[in-house]
């Protein structure tokens, strides 16, 4: 009886038994398959990082290989630089040294000119002295004059009556312009401007005449008589129109209309000024250009437009 009944319940629970065997069985093939498609994946990843891997090493090789060229060309520009550099130094250091060793002898030529421009003057102003001395010597001395009771001179004598020829003695042209030009940088206007009007009366035709003439119409600015000097400075231009005033003389000719209220008069003179010195005198030229820019006009004139007919 009993037997029976496990044989029963053998035969009732082997079906399930089978089951389960088969479920178990399909299972481990899923996980065999799965298994299989991790070592496929794993072993394509491990190929890939290989190859990524193979990549980056030879960009690094050739990165390093681009810095050492880079490292090689710039060291050879690096010499090549240097070479020209000190190839060059040389010949700039020797055109420099030319450079200043001209501006020394023009510098020194200019000094020279300029003090024997000075010493011309000195000794044309001795000339005129000795000359004034010669004519005094053979200029007769003037009758005295008549006492009471004595001869009366002749008509027609006119001896007393003559203006003197020459400098009263005892004045030389030098010494003269000398102590003017003290007095005038001193700023002694009123003692200066006389002793230059002397001047020009005695050795109006020596050499520093027309710095005289020049420093007597300044005088006449500075005291702000515009009128007066620009008389003064015209007459530098007309009785000594070449010397070394004439340039400033001409400028200050300028400032004077300029003051005075003659615009279209101190235009056309600054033009001037601009026009014949831009090259002998750069600094008065560069003077008169900024006063035409003071006065809203530019060194070059514009011509007037004529109406059509």
């Amino acid at each position: 009886m009993n037997l029976s009944r496990v044989a029963i319940l053998l035969f009732a629970v082997s079906p399930f038994a089978f089951g389960a065997s088969k479920e178990i069985q399909e299972l481990q093939r899923d996980v065999a398959m799965l298994q299989d498609q991790v070592r496929t994946l794993q072993s394509s990843i491990d190929q890939k990082v290989a190859a990524i891997q193979t990549l980056t090493q030879q960009t690094l090789d050739s990165v390093n290989r681009t810095n050492t060229a880079v490292a090689v060309m710039e060291n050879r520009f690096n010499d090549a630089m240097k070479q020209q550099e000190q190839s060059l130094n040389g010949p700039v250091a020797n055109v420099g040294q030319k450079l200043d060793q001209m501006s020394e002898d023009f510098r020194a030529v200019r000094e020279s000119v300029l003090d024997m421009n000075t010493r011309l003057g000195k000794l044309d102003a001795k000339v005129v002295d000795l000359q004034n001395l010669i004519n005094t010597i053979r200029t007769p001395p003037a009758a005295p004059p008549p006492q009471a009771g004595g001869t009366v001179p002749a008509t027609g004598d006119t001896t007393n009556s003559l203006a003197p020829s020459g400098p009263p003695a005892g004045l030389q042209a030098d010494t003269l312009y000398t102590n003017a030009f003290r007095d005038y940088q001193a700023g002694k206007y009123d003692i200066s401007s006389p002793e230059f009007s002397q001047y020009l009366m005695y050795f109006g035709g020596t050499a520093f005449a027309p710095s005289a003439q020049y420093y007597l119409a300044d005088i006449s600015y500075r005291k702000q008589d515009y009128t007066t000097a620009l008389e003064g400075f015209d007459a530098v231009l007309e009785k000594y129109p070449d010397n070394v005033k004439t340039a400033d003389a001409h400028y200050m000719k300028g400032l004077c209309e300029m003051n005075l209220g003659r615009n279209d008069a101190a235009a056309r003179d600054f033009r001037d000024v601009y026009t014949h010195y831009a090259e002998l005198n750069p600094d008065i030229a560069a003077k008169a250009k900024a006063r035409l820019r003071e006065m809203g006009l530019s060194v070059t004139a514009k011509k007037r437009r004529t109406a059509a007919r």
